[in-house]
């Protein structure tokens, strides 16, 4: 199985559910994209405990934050991109989530510190 998958899918439902927050297990790069999503607003605070990941979820005007994910590189077929091919997501309503030299960010600051990598996911 798809660990990142897995853990955008469990937010994803913990959405549609109407839930408060949702437990994802530990890895680090499961920290630093639920920190990507932090920063861009999709979900509220990130904390490490134990070996869980517990995530805030966020209801603006009563509507869930986040409503569809796409993973776009996958186990079996990577997807890399320059910084010039990045582009918006549904009208600036959604981001690209990139593995950058410097790390994860948002498709926004991959482009405009110049950066390309491998597409991890699309969300709006």
């Amino acid at each position: 199985m798809d660990p990142i998958a897995n853990m955008l899918v469990s937010i994803k439902n913990g959405y549609m559910a109407k839930k408060l927050q949702v437990n994802v297990p530990y890895s680090r790069f499961n920290l630093s994209l639920a920190q990507v999503l932090e920063k861009e607003k999709f979900i509220g605070k990130v904390q490490k405990a134990d070996n869980q990941i517990e995530i805030e979820l966020i209801y603006p005007n009563q509507k869930p934050r986040l409503t569809q994910v796409k993973r776009i590189s996958k186990p079996g077929l990577r997807v890399y991109t320059k910084s010039k091919n990045i582009k918006s997501v549904k009208g600036g309503k959604g981001i690209y989530v990139v593995s950058t030299p410097q790390g994860l960010m948002s498709g926004h600051d991959a482009r405009s510190k110049k950066l390309g990598g491998e597409i991890i996911c699309q969300l709006w």
